[in-house]
């Protein structure tokens, strides 16, 4: 069974997940979200993109969710290193009440894809 631990951006607490067998940390991405389009947008990618690197170095794996839609994800994924899974949940069901699951889906796949382009990975 993996564990993953649900987490603040707070690259001190890394080492402690690691340390009580953590197999990924899951970014709680809640106060980037809210961030997101002001100032403080790029002040929160930097601590959310320094927590994952922390976490990486720790042998961790790095998730991150809550609050990620279609505007926010792409810009996520292109400045936090590492992501290997995203929780959108809610914005996701809205989104598809109006777009349908299948065009939903796609345009989250889309998001990712842009993301991880921008930052070089294939």
């Amino acid at each position: 069974v993996r564990v993953s631990l649900f987490m603040d951006p707070v690259p001190e607490q890394m080492a402690a997940a690691k340390a009580v067998g953590a197999d990924r940390v899951e970014l709680y991405t809640e106060p980037y979200a809210a961030a997101w389009g002001s100032p403080l947008q790029a002040v929160e990618l930097k601590r959310y993109a320094a927590a994952a690197q922390t976490a990486l170095d720790a042998g961790l794996g790095v998730n991150a969710g809550h609050d990620l839609n279609r505007d926010n994800l792409a810009a996520f994924v292109r400045e936090v290193p590492g992501v290997l899974e995203v929780s959108i949940g809610h914005a996701l069901i809205a989104d598809a009440l109006e777009l349908g699951y299948t065009a939903t889906v796609q345009a989250y796949l889309d998001c990712i894809a842009q993301g991880f382009a921008a930052a070089g990975y294939s």
